[in-house]
C-alpha cells in the first residue's frame, strides 16, 4: 500500500466530505490532468474574487450585502486555495 506521504492531495472532496487522495506514478495521467486544470480554475477565482473585493472596499461607503457575499467568496476561494497549496507542498516534499 502507498504511504499517505506518497499520495497527492486532490482538488475536492469524496461525498462525504473527506479528502481525496492520488496515488499514480504518472504526472500526465488523466485524473492528474483534471486535478491540476481544477487547481488551476481555483486559484484563477481567487485572484478575480479578491480583486472584487478591493474594488468592493475602496468605496465610501460599501453595501453590507455585497460585503456580506464578497465575505463569503473569500472564504470559499481561501479554502480551496489553502487545499492547492496543501497539496502543491506535500508534492514539493
Amino acid at each position: 500500500m502507498t504511504s499517505r506521504d506518497e499520495l497527492r492531495l486532490l482538488p475536492w472532496s469524496g461525498p462525504d466530505g473527506k479528502p481525496c487522495f492520488l496515488s499514480t506514478d504518472d504526472d500526465s495521467s488523466r485524473l492528474s490532468r483534471l486535478a491540476d486544470a481544477l487547481e488551476t480554475t481555483y486559484l484563477n477565482k481567487a485572484a478575480e474574487v479578491l480583486d472584487h473585493t478591493i474594488e468592493l472596499l475602496s468605496l465610501p461607503e460599501p453595501d453590507t450585502m455585497d460585503l456580506r457575499a464578497a465575505s463569503a467568496e473569500l472564504t470559499e476561494a481561501l479554502g480551496q486555495v489553502l487545499r492547492v497549496a496543501e497539496s502543491r507542498g506535500q508534492r514539493l516534499q
